[in-house]
């Protein structure tokens, strides 16, 4: 099976603490990554991650908060000490790049490397990026300012073909590729072999959920039902839900709804308030709603 692995680099809320990095996390998809939110400290954590640095081409930005957004201008000039000539592609909502290129012409005048910004709109659901691999969709929230989480699709991988039918009805390498592809096989007489005979199917496609930061949002459902994984703030405790609602953020007892009626496979709450010192209290009470759920925290990573 492909790589598909989440690492979580901060899943703090906005206030620091010492226990919590900021927002940040990156996936990784066959060996090419994808980070989610960039606040700061999140260069550090990405050294610690110990994943590639060259592999890293693309950012998806879900608000412009600053605990979400902060570490950007920082990575991006480490990026530029360390000779990146690759372009870094930046999707978030547009006034990122008035705000982002100033920095960038001031503290990284000679930059050996493009940053192409491409806008977000976060009140629609749309596809943003696509390869052969993946599409990356957002998803609409509902959060003091525009903000939308981001839904990654795991493209379909070909079918394998079954060896003993290689050998059985001596296939030529040059007809491999078109089996996998769909194709039948033609014997010498005329026959054909079904693609279904010849072939097992590959494994079901992944998908992966982000969902920070938001208020309690039922219209979201339809849209991660049966997700392989789903991280979901929980920045409170049901008891603080008027905190909650203020501040246009979930308690942990919301996100296991969320996680129930969407029908996902697992729950990764993150974004925690800086006011609980023992974040199992947030796992025990999303927990008692959907049972498979873990607490996020730096340096995890999470195999699909």
């Amino acid at each position: 099976m492909e790589k598909f692995e989440v690492y979580i680099l901060g899943c703090g809320s906005a206030l620091p603490t010492i226990r919590h990095f900021a927002s940040s996390q990156v996936v990784n998809i066959r060996e090419k990554l994808f980070m989610i939110d960039c606040g700061e400290g999140t260069q550090l954590q990405l050294r610690r991650s110990k994943l590639r640095f060259s592999r890293l081409n693309h950012i998806f930005i879900s608000h412009l908060h600053g605990d979400h957004c902060f570490g950007l201008i920082g990575l991006l000039s480490t990026f530029n000490l360390l000779g990146r000539t690759a372009t870094m592609h930046i999707y978030a909502h547009v006034d990122l790049e008035k705000l982002l290129v100033p920095q960038l012409n001031y503290f990284c005048k000679r930059i050996n490397y493009k940053v192409e910004f491409h806008t977000v709109h976060p009140e629609k659901e749309e596809i943003i990026y696509e390869d052969r691999s993946v599409s990356v969709n957002t998803i609409p929230l509902k959060h003091r300012i525009p903000t939308c989480g981001f839904l990654f699709c795991e493209k379909r991988t070909l079918d394998h073909i079954k060896r003993e039918m290689i050998d059985f009805y001596q296939i030529p390498i040059n007809k491999i590729n078109l089996i996998k592809n769909g194709a039948g096989y033609e014997l010498p007489d005329g026959t054909l072999i079904p693609h279904e005979r010849l072939t097992y199917p590959s494994a079901p496609p992944r998908r992966y959920a982000y969902c920070s930061d938001t208020v309690y949002y039922s219209r979201i459902i339809e849209q991660i039902k049966g997700v392989d994984l789903l991280y979901h703030e929980a920045t409170l405790l049901d008891r603080d839900i008027v905190r909650a609602r203020e501040t246009f953020h979930t308690t942990s007892l919301q996100a296991g709804t969320i996680a129930k009626e969407a029908g996902v496979k697992r729950l990764i709450i993150g974004h925690f308030s800086a006011r609980y010192e023992d974040e199992n209290v947030l796992l025990e009470e999303a927990s008692s709603i959907f049972p498979n759920t873990i607490l996020a925290s730096e340096n995890l990573k999470i195999v699909l």
